[in-house]
């Protein structure tokens, strides 16, 4: 379905299950989300064990940025 598809058959929808679909889909985006930090947690936590990054403090990567 397209995105404006989907706007109208949300149209045809009461009130009542309107909020009911914003809240599902919010829901939906929070968990997609977490996911994709828990991946990027974890390719993070591989690439310090290969070695490929080192530990650093927030001033540390500012400095490194800045210079």
């Amino acid at each position: 379905m397209r995105f404006g598809e989907i706007l109208e058959a949300a149209d045809q929808l009461s009130v009542e299950e309107q909020e009911t679909l914003l809240d599902v889909l919010h829901r939906r985006v929070i968990e997609h989300r977490r996911d994709e930090l828990a991946l990027e947690i974890e390719q993070a936590r591989h690439e310090l064990e290969a070695r490929k990054c080192q530990p650093a403090t927030p001033a540390e990567i500012v400095k490194n940025i800045l210079s």
